[in-house]
């Protein structure tokens, strides 16, 4: 699939009221286009309000499958993740060219492998699909930690092992770590595996749209 084909993929899952989107679903991107004066006539008669009903019933549609497209591509998603180990964290950054900090990371590897949009702070990640217990993890759940006397302040990638690949701190690179370590056990604070839900806010729900928006931009030009 094209770059423009994943890009728009993600924003028509997005418009659906999805706050992930999986580029695992190619069909939604090759569906034929109707024509804009269909499209017009659609939107006078379909209100927001239902086009947003229909938009929470495509996410319970396809949840199963959101999660399945994580466990099943999961080997990639880690070999991905690795190949990024030794970038430099930088803070605020998003791409391992200039360097990635622990939230943004997370972000590249699940944007860039799999097609997943997620949030840009690792607390609004620890709200996007379901809680696990540590004793469920399996590779490709995000794992949270209180590392700054904040709950789920850094994230990173569960890989199996007890082990997870983060990009830690200031003056450190992404690398692999041991959950049961003295240091990161202590400030574990849970997990998520994304299955296509989220407990997000409206203006964290707003946030993930306008970077929707930014896409379609980008998607023009390609």
């Amino acid at each position: 699939m094209s770059l423009k084909k994943a890009l728009l993929s993600q924003i028509l899952g997005l418009a659906l009221g999805l706050t992930v989107c999986a580029s695992a679903f190619a069909a939604d991107a090759t569906a034929p286009d109707t024509s804009a004066a269909t499209n017009s006539a659609a939107d006078a008669v379909v209100p927001k309000e239902s086009m947003f009903q229909a938009g929470r019933a495509y996410i319970s549609r396809v949840s199963d499958r959101l999660a399945d497209t994580v466990t099943g591509k999961s080997e990639e998603l880690i070999n991905r993740a690795m190949e990024v180990i030794g970038v430099r964290y930088r803070w605020d950054a998003e791409l391992p060219q200039s360097g990635l900090d622990g939230s943004s990371f997370v972000g590249y590897v699940f944007k860039d492998k799999l097609g997943f949009l997620l949030p840009r702070k690792s607390t609004q990640m620890s709200r996007v699909g379901k809680p696990i217990g540590r004793d469920e993890l399996q590779p490709g759940d995000l794992v949270f930690f209180n590392t700054m006397r904040l709950t789920f302040s850094h994230v990173g990638i569960y890989v199996g092992d007890n082990k997870f690949i983060h990009s830690p701190s200031k003056g450190t690179t992404v690398r692999v770590d041991d959950l049961g370590s003295m240091y990161w056990d202590k400030r574990f604070d849970g997990a998520r595996r994304l299955d296509g839900s989220d407990n997000l806010n409206d203006a964290e729900r707003q946030e993930l749209l306008n970077e929707v928006k930014n896409l379609k931009r980008k998607s023009r030009s390609l």
